[in-house]
C-alpha cells in the first residue's frame, strides 16, 4: 500500500541523463520506483542542456516543487528559477562530485534517506551572486549554491576532464591536482571582503564558497554555513610546489584554517582580483579566464526540502 502524498503539486523532476557520467539515467530506474512506493506523484523532465532544464521549469507554476536528479551543475542550471521565488527544491544526488547534497549528508543512490527527509521542515538556505567584473565575460552575472574557484582550484578542474574515465569525482580531482602541481604559477592577487582588503600578495588559489567543500570531497571552507547569511572566502599566500602538496592535504581534511599560508573570512560580499588573467570554476564547471569578479550572499534565497 502506497501512502498519501503531503505535497499539493507533483514533483517537476529533472533528471540530467548525463550526470555522474550516465549514473543519473541509469539509477532512474530505481528512483521511480522509489518515488512510487512513497506515493509521491511527479512529473519526469529529461533536459539534454542546461538551458532546456531551466526554460521547462520556469514554466511551471511557481507553487510546484522541483527535485533535481543529478550533481552541482544540474542543481546550479536551476537555480535562476529558484532563487527568490520560494519554488520549492530537493536534491537527489548522482553526479559525479554531489559536493553539495555531501554537505548535507545525502549520499548518492541512497533514494530511501534523499526522499525520507521530505518530511523535514522545509529549510532556508543561501546562494551566491556572482559579477565578471572584467574580462570577455564583463558584466555577466551568475547564481552559486556551492561556490567557486580561482587559480590552481580552477585548473584542477580542467585537467580533471582528461582524466581517466574510470576515476571517481574524488579520484578526477586527486588526478588533476596532480597534474596541475607542476604548471603552479603565482600571480598577484587583492581580495577585499565587506570593504577591508583580506589579502595582497602573489597567490595560486582563491575559493568564494556557500558550501564547505568542492572536488568530490576537499574540504576547502570547513566554516562555512549555508544558513549564516555569510559567504567565506579563502586564498593561498606564495606557496611553493611542496608547500602546496601539503596544503591540499590539510584541505582533504579540512585542517587548513590557521596555516601561516592560508588567509580566510567571512562577509557579505567579496572583491577577487589578479593581476592577469586566471581559470574559473562556477559551481565545478570551468568558465574561462577571468581577472575580476564580485560576489555577494543572497540570504535564504532557496527553500530547500530535504536539507
Amino acid at each position: 500500500m502506497t501512502s498519501r502524498s503531503p505535497f499539493e503539486w507533483p514533483f517537476a523532476v529533472v533528471l540530467n541523463p548525463l550526470a555522474g557520467r550516465g549514473l543519473a539515467a541509469r539509477e532512474w530506474p530505481h528512483l521511480e520506483g522509489e518515488l512510487r512506493s512513497r506515493g509521491l506523484p511527479f512529473e519526469l523532465l529529461t533536459a539534454g542542456s542546461g538551458p532546456e532544464a531551466l526554460a521547462r521549469v520556469q514554466a511551471l507554476p511557481p507553487q510546484q516543487p522541483v527535485m533535481a536528479v543529478g550533481g552541482d551543475g544540474t542543481i546550479g542550471a536551476l537555480l535562476p528559477a529558484l532563487v527568490g521565488t520560494g519554488r520549492p527544491l530537493a536534491i537527489v544526488p548522482l553526479g559525479s562530485g554531489n559536493d553539495y547534497a555531501g554537505m548535507l549528508g545525502l549520499k548518492p543512490a541512497a533514494f530511501g534517506e534523499a526522499l525520507g527527509r521530505l518530511s523535514f521542515v522545509p529549510r532556508q538556505v543561501d546562494a551566491l551572486e556572482v559579477e565578471i567584473v572584467e574580462g570577455d565575460y564583463a558584466g555577466t552575472r551568475h547564481v552559486l549554491l556551492n561556490g567557486l574557484g580561482m587559480g590552481f582550484d580552477a585548473q584542477v578542474n580542467d585537467a580533471m576532464l582528461r582524466a581517466p574515465h574510470w576515476l571517481s569525482g574524488f579520484g578526477r580531482y586527486a588526478w588533476g591536482a596532480v597534474i596541475s602541481v607542476r604548471d603552479l604559477k603565482l600571480t598577484g592577487l587583492q581580495v577585499t571582503l565587506d570593504g577591508q582588503e583580506l589579502y595582497s600578495g602573489p597567490s595560486c588559489l582563491c575559493a568564494v564558497m556557500n558550501g564547505t567543500r568542492y572536488g568530490g570531497g576537499f574540504m576547502i571552507s570547513p566554516a562555512s554555513d549555508a544558513r549564516d547569511g555569510l559567504l567565506n572566502v579563502l586564498c593561498s599566500g606564495p606557496v611553493t610546489r611542496i608547500g602546496l602538496i601539503g596544503l591540499m592535504l590539510r584541505v582533504l581534511r579540512g585542517q587548513h584554517l590557521g596555516h601561516p599560508q592560508v588567509h580566510d573570512g567571512s562577509g557579505q560580499a567579496v572583491t577577487v582580483r589578479w593581476d592577469s588573467p586566471m581559470h574559473l570554476h562556477l559551481d565545478g564547471d570551468a568558465y574561462g579566464e577571468v581577472e575580476v569578479l564580485s560576489a555577494r550572499v543572497l540570504p535564504a534565497a532557496i527553500t530547500l526540502l530535504n536539507g
